[in-house]
């Protein structure tokens, strides 16, 4: 017998074990990603946005980005959605997944949306806590899966992040801070306690989602400035101090100053002790409201495509709101009630909440509350009934909603009774809000 046939022989028994051991072994199992994965992603950023303190109108860009990232890559394998690529303006079409990659596109969902997410916040080692453990999961459940998947989750990445730094916000973080005009007091000035410098003036130069531009919703003009006892300005202005009045002798019963404590959501609270001041650390207006997707999301068992659809949606729908409503708010710089009741009123006098820095008109809670109701009801539907848990972390109790139109129209009221708000602001505000919101649901549903 030759040396090589025995050879063969010798290492024949090897081979076959070798052999009917890999063709017993089975495949990775795909990896699964469930809804509350993602909800945990979002969570996480937001307690991030808390942390490092980002402006209301900044914080909706923060969660419209990552979360449309998540979107156009889930979207490729469900008809019953489609892509905002060529609809939101200045996004095009994300790469395609090719046809020899093993790419689960739900991982590449989540990926991207941590990905652009890091992008945006300050402390990024925060979120690497989550994203981390998560890799390492993914790879020891199925790694040639796992790596495929964020391959393309990182072209995806790549894709938003142009289409993002194309918005002018980073031509924004150069221009000049606003100037105070003391000369007209009709004019905002900083308020007590910290009389910040007014945030985000130039706002409205941002690139909108939907809008055609920043003043497509621009409301009608609040009543004229004028401190006549007898002028509709004066009387809402003595209708802000009066209603305070009423509502805080009634102390801890006062259903009021509740519904204005839990809508507050002002991340720029400061707090005095002796020579000191420091900020309590809040969610803004537009967090709630994505703290209310994952509350409608998890009562309907809504799967990761209807997810990650509703809180897309609202984000756009939050993050336009922003830009029209602050656009109106440095056209009109109105002055603030704190201000005014100060001046001609009763100078002692404090609003239940801490006003934000920033001019008056029209309200901001108002205006993105109205937005958000209006999506959040066309994908979830009227009459949807909720308990909204969002301000538990703030030692804050549940509250219940009939519908989303009724949470919001509780949250532009709250304005009132914090003090920090006008009627007009409030009540022009909401239907500017709701305006604007039904706008963008005709443009979320065009085929």
């Amino acid at each position: 017998m030759k040396k090589s046939h025995y050879t063969f022989l010798k290492y024949l028994p090897l081979v076959c074990v070798v052999t009917v051991l890999t063709c017993c072994q089975k495949p990775s199992a795909p990896i699964e990603i469930s809804t509350d994965t993602y909800h945990a992603a979002v969570d996480k950023v937001t307690q991030i946005m808390i942390h490092d303190i980002f402006s209301p109108p900044v914080a909706s860009r923060i969660f419209a980005y990552p979360n449309v990232a998540a979107y156009e890559i889930l979207v490729q394998k469900d008809s019953t959605f489609q892509s905002l690529a060529n609809n939101a303006k200045g996004l095009t079409a994300i790469p395609k997944v090719e046809n020899d990659q093993k790419v689960n596109l739900n991982v590449a969902a989540l990926i991207a949306h941590m990905e652009v997410s890091k992008t945006l916040i300050f402390s990024e080692d925060k979120l690497n806590v989550l994203k981390d453990s998560l890799y390492q999961q993914w790879e020891k459940t199925n790694q040639p899966e796992f790596l495929a998947s964020k391959d393309y989750a990182l072209k995806v990445v790549s894709h938003i992040k142009k289409w993002m730094d194309s918005d002018n916000y980073n031509q924004t973080r150069t221009m000049p801070k606003y100037s105070v005009d003391t000369d007209d007091p009709s004019r905002w000035q900083p308020t007590p306690p910290a009389y910040m410098d007014a945030i985000e003036p130039h706002w409205n130069k941002i690139r909108p989602f939907f809008l055609e531009s920043a003043d497509q919703f621009k409301p009608q003009t609040h009543p004229p400035f004028s401190l006549e006892k007898d002028s509709q300005f004066y009387k809402e202005l003595l209708e802000v101090y009066e209603i305070s009045e009423r509502i805080t002798k009634k102390g801890d019963r006062s259903e009021e100053v509740a519904i204005a404590q839990f809508w507050d959501c002002n991340p720029y609270v400061s707090v005095t002790r002796g020579h000191f001041m420091f900020a309590t650390k809040k969610i803004t207006p537009g967090a709630h409201w994505i703290g209310i997707v994952k509350i409608a999301a998890k009562k309907t068992n809504a799967n990761l495509m209807e997810t990650v659809n509703a809180y897309t949606k609202t984000s756009l729908a939050i993050a336009d709101a922003f830009i029209s409503c602050w656009d109106e708010k440095y056209r009109t710089n109105l002055v603030r009630p704190e201000t005014l009741i100060n001046q001609n009123v009763d100078a002692d006098w404090l609003p239940i909440l801490q006003t934000p820095p920033f001019p008056e008109y029209t309200s901001g809670h108002s205006v993105v509350s109205g937005a958000a109701s209006v999506v959040l009801t066309h994908i979830f539907g009227e009459n949807f009934t909720f308990q909204d848990d969002t301000e538990v972390q703030f030692g804050l109790p549940i509250r219940s909603y009939e519908s989303f139109y009724a949470a919001s129209a509780e949250a532009a009221l709250s304005r009132m009774y914090g003090g920090i708000h006008y009627r007009a602001a409030v009540d022009i505000g909401l239907k500017q809000g709701k305006d604007l919101g039904h706008f963008v649901v005709e443009k979320i549903s065009t085929k």
